[in-house]
């Protein structure tokens, strides 16, 4: 990028200036008042202005214009340029956060030292910017739940060989997340990570992306593969690949080299594959949709990534993981969790898993006030709206309920509050019965009574830990 916006009432200095710049390759804007400048910024942010401290016929001049650039997008550098200019307004300029302060008329090459410096200025800037929103992609694996830890167990396994993974599990569950984890503690870390979303590219580009292109007369476009030499490609979705693809990477994966499309040099290629899906394979291969065998090389570590629902005591965790995530790299407010807020996030239904959770605190963080803990009343109510109303707004019979007598209500009630505990507490009995009130001998009982030792998956799990005398 190095569009420049010059804003100055003098039209003959604003076209001096563009002309002078453009003639040294950038591209220019110009405005001549303060509304046409807001407009400017409003319709794409320059990487550099060059602004006038005087403006006639302007709401605002050159010092208000560049408060509200430093406050909402402290990323621009300003050079101030005035034709009556003293220390006292360089000084209030440079205080205010401008990059430097030219005084008219100006020496061009001056001009064009300091706006080439100013340039290299936002580039670094630029640069910084996204290497901070790289970070704030979630790497880090998050949790302490025994679901999670038997997960991060399968993950380290892994790092240390070479093989094919296949992540399977929900939308959002974190299938990329794992996989730039595996990638990070593996030999290739010091090599490329490269994703490639099946289900986003069409049907007619996924060949060219994934293989490359090349065509007499022109430059080769490597492909995806080919930029993840001796590194990790990460195929997500990979049910989503055409049959004629499954077919050329299934060739790929047994010979490890390829064609690029419109050529015919065969390129070796020396990458670990990880592919991921939400979808059930097997019932793709019957359908027809997927081949069996490239199934079966992709498919050498099956690893299950697990939904929120089945480690729900990590929630907290991770919103605590992604309000700091958001502070450090986006300059959010750092609050904290309420325990009430807490203890609700995790009775919660999350069909998006953790990438919805992720986007809701960045919701709450964006609307919500600055300071304090993040209370029940700012969590989305079932509508998605923001602010979750009062403990009665929330109580909505479901059908299964409604229709019974009050006995079994009260039954069906007591069975699914429990189960949503338990789970919340990782299957831990002891901090279940301390929440819920309970004296522990006595929440045993009541699961028996309510029959959730034996009723069902999560009863299954409970009764195991209740045999091996969990604490």
């Amino acid at each position: 990028m190095s569009d420049i916006l010059i804003v100055d009432d003098e039209r003959d200095i604003r076209e001096l200036i563009g002309d002078i710049l453009e003639d040294e390759g950038f591209s220019t804007r110009r405005v001549g008042t303060s509304d046409a400048c807001i407009a400017a910024l409003s319709d794409q942010l320059p990487a550099l202005m060059i602004l006038d401290i005087w403006l006639k016929d302007s709401d605002m001049d050159g010092i208000d214009i560049l408060s509200k650039v430093k406050r909402e997008t402290p990323e621009v550098p300003v050079v101030i340029i005035s034709g009556h200019g003293n220390v006292e307004i360089a000084v209030a300029a440079i205080k205010q956060g401008a990059y430097d302060f030219i005084e008219k008329p100006f020496n061009i090459d001056q001009l064009l030292v300091v706006i080439r410096r100013a340039m290299e200025t936002s580039r670094l800037r630029r640069e910084n910017s996204e290497l901070r929103r790289a970070e704030a992609t979630p790497t880090e694996l998050v949790g302490s739940s025994p679901a999670f830890r038997s997960f991060r167990a399968q993950l380290d396994k892994v790092t240390r060989s070479n093989g094919r993974v296949m992540l399977m599990g929900a939308p959002g569950a974190g299938k990329e997340t794992a996989a730039r984890y595996i990638h990070r503690n593996s030999p290739r870390a010091g090599a490329a990570f490269v994703t490639m979303n099946c289900a986003a590219i069409e049907a007619e580009r996924l060949e060219a992306a994934l293989f490359g292109r090349e065509s007499e007369g022109q430059q080769v476009e490597p492909g995806l593969l080919e930029q993840a030499d001796e590194g990790t490609l990460y195929l997500d979705e990979v049910a989503d690949l055409s049959p004629e693809t499954q077919g050329k990477l299934l060739r790929v994966l047994v010979d490890q080299r390829f064609q690029r499309v419109g050529g015919s040099a065969q390129i070796n290629v020396d990458a670990r594959i990880i592919s991921a899906t939400a979808r059930d394979l097997k019932r793709e291969i019957a359908a027809g949709r997927f081949r069996e065998e490239l199934y079966h090389r992709l498919n050498v570590v099956p690893i299950h990534v697990p939904a929120l629902e089945e480690r729900r005591s990590d929630i907290p965790e991770l919103a605590l993981h992604f309000i700091e995530l958001f502070h450090q790299a986006e300059g959010l407010p750092a609050r904290e969790l309420s325990e009430d807020a807490a203890a609700l996030i995790q009775t919660m239904s999350w069909p998006g898993n953790v990438r919805q959770l992720r986007n809701m605190i960045e919701r709450i963080l964006i609307l919500g006030q600055d300071r304090g803990a993040i209370e029940p009343g700012e969590l989305p109510g079932p509508d998605g709206a923001m602010g979750a109303g009062s403990e009665e707004e929330r109580l909505i019979l479901s059908n299964a309920i409604a229709h019974l007598p009050l006995r079994e209500a009260r039954e069906l009630f007591e069975r699914e509050y429990l189960l949503t505990q338990i789970n919340r507490f990782g299957g831990n009995i002891s901090r279940t019965a301390n929440f819920v009130g309970m004296e522990r001998s006595a929440l045993h009982r009541k699961l028996k009574s309510l029959g959730v030792v034996t009723s069902a998956k999560t009863g299954a799990r409970i009764a195991a830990l209740i045999d091996e005398g969990e604490p």
